[in-house]
């Protein structure tokens, strides 16, 4: 394995009318603005994290807002469950939401039970509805935690032993990466929760001590919190402007990377510049079809002179990037378009030289723990362990089928050229829809069934929700003049449906 380069830093612009412009593109773009007067703690790996989660929430005074993909049934969690239930009972305002995708065959609603009894409240989003045939793709797929306006926690780790990894069984922690800030940016990860929170109910107090007021000023960092939400590509472009931008170093580390040919591009031709582009993936991924996906779009990036490596440990899960020695991004967003577009994401991107360089030092460790993957170098041979199911594969499927579809739409529309990369991805697709073909030409009913099933439950899922917005509308019309002599009766009617 080649040694880890040392990367040459930059520093801002030193022409001072340039500095407002950069600060104003990167927040318009990421849809973030750049807060200051804050610290950042790196915490690695699930104990440190799950320990600093845990000594936070036993010190509550105020409030807890928990925002996590997937809840465990398992030790940890109730030791999680018992923290909350006790500091709720004690009139500490404890709001939970759990991804209804992410918890399917993890945990149930049931398991909080306790929390609400004492005084705590959950909620779930986005869960299966007959209304919404493909509704349950979006997933809310963040790791939030803000306690009071104290601290706020932003990671890639779920609420499940499976991070602290097996010891009786020889099974090492999982690797991820996570951040505690405080300061003022403590404000905008409770206002990003809140809004989630709004969505499925009743909104958040707006006397919580986290919301009414901004905390003051505790350190030098500077922060953006990148709060995504369905349909909206404000990581995406931040992430672009990074590739676009780097100078001199640009490493990222990604748990299920699936490119999109566009990033794949930024990442090229960054490389070809001269900036030093590296890739660090899980060598065995929990999911082992996501490795093959992943596999399948190295040869396009080592081509261009980006160093791809994979983590020889357990699962790496971390989702983290740090350019030019300066600038980083920690939080649960992949390198993929399940996160780029449809999920709800939160990442935090640190300003700061001093915090970089404790992710580039991190990162050099993490590649003495890897192997570097070369061109027209045999495969190593590789044992591959089964893994215990981890992320629900939504978001991680959506993402290959997506990278299928754009090759073999651009095989058949003939408007790029592919690389050599690509012709495993059309060949499984020529297979595919080989396969689709002898089907509907020997077994019609075996596709006509499925369809004619799915066509009548859209059918239904939209006269259903015909009729709701139908009943809403009159609803809004009639009321103004249902009581002609009420006081109340000259007012305007609200403009949203109740």
């Amino acid at each position: 394995m080649a040694a880890a380069r040392a990367p040459a830093r930059i520093s801002l612009p030193t022409n001072a009318p340039l500095r407002p412009l950069a600060r104003q593109t990167f927040s318009r773009v990421a849809g973030a603005p750049l807060i200051g007067g804050n610290t950042v703690d790196l915490l690695i790996d699930g104990r440190a994290n799950f320990d600093a989660w845990l000594d936070a929430i036993r010190a509550a005074r105020s409030s807890i807002l928990l925002e996590n993909y997937i809840f465990a049934d398992d030790e940890l969690a109730r030791e999680f469950r018992e923290a909350l239930s006790e500091r709720a009972a004690a009139g500490v305002h404890v709001s939970v939401v759990r991804d209804w995708f992410g918890c399917l065959g993890s945990s149930t609603d049931h398991f909080w039970s306790k929390l609400r009894a004492a005084g705590g409240e959950v909620r779930t989003y986005n869960p299966f509805s007959f209304t919404s045939p493909f509704g349950w793709v979006t997933r809310d797929h963040r790791k939030l935690l803000v306690v009071d306006a104290e601290v706020g926690f932003v990671s890639g780790i779920c609420v499940s032993g499976k991070w602290l990894g097996n010891p009786a069984h020889r099974v090492p922690p999982w690797r991820d990466t996570g951040v505690a800030v405080r300061g003022p940016a403590v404000h905008s990860l409770a206002v990003a929760f809140a809004d989630n929170w709004a969505s499925l109910g009743e909104e958040l107090p707006a006397d919580l001590p986290v919301l009414a007021g901004v905390p003051a000023a505790v350190g030098p960092v500077d922060v953006r919190v990148v709060a995504k939400l369905p349909s909206t590509t404000g990581l995406y472009r931040l992430d672009q402007l990074i590739a676009a931008l780097a100078q001199r170093s640009l490493w990222l580390t990604d748990a299920y990377f699936v490119g999109v040919a566009p990033y794949v591009q930024a990442l090229a031709a960054a490389a070809r510049d001269g900036v030093d582009v590296r890739l660090l993936v899980p060598g065995t991924s929990d999911v082992p079809a996501v490795g093959s996906l992943s596999r399948a779009g190295y040869r396009p990036l080592l081509e261009a002179g980006i160093r791809v490596y994979e983590w020889n440990g357990s699962m790496l899960h971390a989702k983290t990037a740090v350019a030019d020695g300066r600038w980083a991004r920690v939080g649960s967003s992949n390198l993929n378009v399940a996160s780029w577009l449809e999920n709800c994401e939160i990442d935090v991107a640190i300003e700061d030289e001093e915090f970089a360089g404790r992710m580039q030092a991190q990162f050099e460790e993490d590649l003495r723990g890897s192997t570097e993957i070369v061109l027209h170098a045999r495969r190593r041979a590789s044992q591959l362990r089964a893994r215990p199911r981890q992320e629900a594969g939504t978001g991680r499927s959506a993402a290959g089928a997506l990278r299928l579809a754009n090759t073999v739409g651009a095989a058949i529309t003939n408007r790029r050229v592919l690389g050599a990369a690509e012709g495993g991805i059309l060949l499984g697709g020529a297979l595919l829809l080989l396969g689709s073909a002898a089907l509907a030409l020997y077994f019609p009913r075996l596709l006509a069934w499925p369809l004619a099933v799915l066509a009548l439950w859209s059918a239904v899922s939209l006269l259903i929700r015909y009729v709701a917005l139908a009943r809403r509308a009159r609803a809004r019309a009639t009321a103004p003049s249902s009581s002609p002599s009420s006081p109340s009766s000259s007012s305007p009617s609200s403009p949203h449906a109740p």
